[in-house]
């Protein structure tokens, strides 16, 4: 079973914490079994804000864990505490994948786990973060940065971002849209989309792209173009890429590729389809093309997310450790 540690002292922000608890911490076991174990870690007893959290272990036990999630630090002017630090630097030297929400980026840094890397945080933070920390690379505009071992997200909603891509990671698509229901929120909201989004959560009817969005979705196997959905949504490609940007933080055709990679995913995970029949059903085209895609966007084959996956997700098979 993958162990999920929180690292909590006093000083953390209660948002995030309880954000990330109720993604790992719930028991999903329907979903994908086995699902997570979900442990707290801490000096003692903590404050945040104004409630009062009991650890399950001291912050050593960090170390044990297969995941280490640095909820947000309050005050970014206040240096966090240096046995926090140091646990969290030990976890990552024993083999555990790292992940700061908001400004947990700051504890990240000062453990040294940013170090000529790309980074992210809360966008009101990000040039003190860049400035105190000037070996690191401060991204001021995406949503986060996954850097492997060590990932990164900006503030509050970007937070569940995050999570869901690590659930991702672990589980794959499928299991991520039926915990993204659960939680009635996107299901996914790339890394690299702004934080600058005017509206990151549109209600179905409140925006000029309402009817727009399902549309596509019923059609991501046509060649479309962006005249095409500006024809549709009865506008101008300007204007429709400047609604897009508003909406989703991101422009037409890169909102579009990501629909078509994340419908590969999930035939991917539960069809025996070939990837050319993938590659005709998602609009790429040819197999290259989607091979191409997939690749630059996930980070591995389509044929290896198919292996890494499929036992997950078929129903009744068993999953493999």
């Amino acid at each position: 079973m993958h162990t999920v540690a929180l690292a909590v002292t006093d000083g953390m922000l209660h948002f995030e914490l309880s954000l990330a608890y109720e993604v790992f911490g719930a028991d999903l076991t329907h979903l994908a079994d086995p699902w997570y174990d979900l442990v707290v870690c801490g000096p003692g007893a903590v404050r945040a804000g104004r409630f009062l959290l009991e650890p399950d272990h001291g912050l050593d036990h960090l170390r044990e864990a297969d995941t280490v999630i640095v909820p947000g630090w309050a005050d970014v002017d206040v240096s966090p505490p240096a046995e926090l630090v140091a646990a969290v630097r030990a976890a990552h030297e024993a083999g555990a994948r790292v992940a700061s929400l908001c400004t947990g980026a700051f504890v990240l840094a000062e453990a040294g786990l940013l170090d000529g890397k790309r980074a992210t945080t809360h966008w009101a933070h990000t040039r003190e973060l860049a400035t105190r920390f000037p070996e690191v690379e401060v991204d001021p505009d995406v949503l986060y940065v996954d850097n492997g071992d060590v990932l990164t997200s900006a503030g509050k909603a970007a937070a569940m971002d995050l999570c869901l891509h690590l659930v991702r990671l672990d589980h794959g698509s499928s299991v991520t849209n039926a915990v993204a229901r659960r939680l009635v929120v996107p299901p996914h909201r790339d890394g690299g989309q702004s934080q600058f989004v005017t509206t990151p959560v549109p209600a179905p009817d409140n925006h000029p792209l309402a009817e727009l969005f399902p549309w596509v979705m019923e059609r991501l196997d046509q060649p479309l173009t962006v005249e095409d959905l500006a024809r549709q949504a009865r506008m101008s490609a300007r204007n429709l890429g400047r609604h897009f940007r508003s909406v989703t933080g991101t422009t037409p055709l890169q909102w579009l590729l990501i629909q078509r990679i994340r419908h590969a995913q999930q035939l991917l995970e539960t069809t025996d389809d070939s990837v050319d029949a993938i590659a005709s059903a998602t609009g790429m085209g040819t197999a290259t093309t989607l091979r191409r895609n997939f690749n630059r966007t996930v980070g591995v084959p389509p044929d290896t997310y198919r292996r890494t996956f499929r036992s997950r997700t078929r129903p009744g098979a068993l999953t493999h450790a």
